[in-house]
């Protein structure tokens, strides 16, 4: 058993209370980076009488390594295919596909279909800024407006982001609390897919009562408009499918094959996520132009580095902060205070990502400060680590208003009314993570997660 930083549970309480307040009031109060607004509450934590600074030190690192080991290279590869999908024209063309599939006449559909996948390798800002010339032509070439056209997108690209890795969130939180990635990928995927479509259902009832109607200004900047090159749809699915069904086929074969057996053994290797992410880049550097050929391996690889830098020293601290709590009583009572209340104990992880996302406006804060006071709790409260972090990512959804980046990127580039964002936007999030809590909770009812 890992020694107390404390034997106070009063102690150890209060200062979990004060790391989160400060943390929030830090982010939005002061306007400060998200690595300082969580080291320096840690930090001050180890200040309180009654903590051994010697164990809280070694906690403290204890919990980052062992949090940025597991998931650093990983994030960095699925930063790096995010950055060849995006320049390659890939995601442009994955979107038309889905259109040509699913036809014009239901272009919401299409268009929210289109969010579902490319919200997975794809921070959903990022993902939005690509696809919005697209969401204008549509609406004018089909005489809808922007909220009935983009709504179930904009939804739907957030739910991928927030609940299946390799985004930052949810790969923070699956590191955090130890969960089996192939498992998240697998429950996530289907709790995306029923929610997304509620998303959809959502925009088509409330779109036509919105003020929204589209812009001509953004003609002519798609990679179709201009006549760029862009990959065959094969081409373009196959570098984001191939690493999703290594590393989910691979917690399906260990299920239901013997752990020797030749597949599972090959499937050891190619799920491992630095093995089948690093295959899915390959593929999605062979799409690049011959104009791109030296930015592939030099700008991309710098941008997804800077991008992920920041994002790993967060997660470690993450890590810190779980292993901190883990070594105090505060778990303890807090765990023993939900059994014994009656509540359903997955509903903590949901509320603290609520209140996270809600207060910071950030998806990632409030999946990582779930998964970080959950995760010490989950043998006490029964939860196993792949439902505390679905859990904690469909809070982190709820609700996309004017605190929120991705909010204003979206109403700005709509050029939609306040008010109507707020329905739209606001209303798809909160409806999309219900919805997915709810799909969660099933789950988990049935012995699923």
């Amino acid at each position: 058993m890992d020694p107390k930083i404390t034997e106070s549970a009063l102690i150890a309480l209060a200062g979990l209370i004060g790391i989160v307040a400060l943390l929030f009031l830090t982010i939005t109060r002061f306007k400060w980076h998200v690595f300082l607004a969580v080291l320096v509450p840690i930090l001050l934590f180890a200040l309180v009488p009654g903590i051994d600074r010697k164990v809280f030190i070694s906690a403290f690192e204890t919990g980052f390594g062992r949090t940025v080991q597991s998931i650093a290279v990983v994030l960095v590869l699925g930063s790096l295919l995010a950055e060849a999908l995006k320049h390659t024209g890939a995601i442009e063309r994955i979107a038309l596909t889905m259109i040509n599939w699913v036809g014009e006449t239901r272009m919401p559909l299409a268009l929210t279909f289109t969010g579902y996948l490319i919200g997975i390798p794809i921070f959903a800002d990022a993902g939005y800024v690509i696809m919005n010339p697209l969401v204008h032509s549509a609406a004018i070439r089909t005489g809808l407006n922007m909220s009935a056209m983009a709504t179930g997108l904009i939804g739907a690209m957030l739910l991928t982001h927030a609940i299946v890795p390799p985004t930052p969130g949810p790969l923070a939180a699956v590191a955090i609390v130890h969960a089996d990635m192939g498992k998240v990928i697998l429950f996530g995927c289907i709790i995306c897919f029923g929610a997304s479509l509620i998303g959809w259902l959502y925009g088509r009832w409330v779109g036509p009562r919105l003020e929204s109607p589209p812009s001509t200004e953004f003609a002519g900047t798609s990679f179709a408009e201009r006549g760029l090159r862009m990959p065959t749809p094969a081409r373009a699915f196959f570098p984001l499918l191939l690493p999703l069904l290594l590393i989910a086929g691979q917690s399906v074969f260990a299920l239901v094959l013997p752990a020797d057996h030749v597949v599972n053994l090959a499937m050891h290797f190619l799920g491992w996520p630095v093995v089948s992410l690093a295959l899915g880049v390959l593929f999605a550097f062979g799409n690049a132009t011959k104009e791109q050929s030296g930015d592939r391996t030099s700008t991309w690889v710098e941008d997804a580095l800077r991008i992920s830098a920041m994002v790993i020293m967060v997660i470690g601290l993450g890590g810190s902060l779980s292993q901190i709590l883990r070594q105090t009583p505060a778990v303890d009572m807090i765990a023993r205070g939900i059994m014994s209340s009656g509540v359903p104990p997955i509903f903590l992880p949901f509320v603290i990502g609520v209140v996270g996302n809600m207060i910071t406006g950030s998806a990632t804060v409030g999946v990582i400060t779930a998964a970080s006071i959950t995760a010490p709790m989950m043998p006490t409260l029964g939860l196993s680590p792949e439902a505390t972090m679905l859990a904690g990512s469909c809070g982190s959804i709820i609700i996309k208003y004017v605190n929120s980046s991705y909010f204003w990127l979206c109403t700005s580039l709509t050029r939609m009314p306040l008010r109507s964002a707020l329905i739209s936007f606001g209303g798809v999030t909160f409806v999309n993570g219900i919805s997915a809590m709810a799909i969660t909770f099933l789950l988990w009812s049935f012995g699923a997660i």
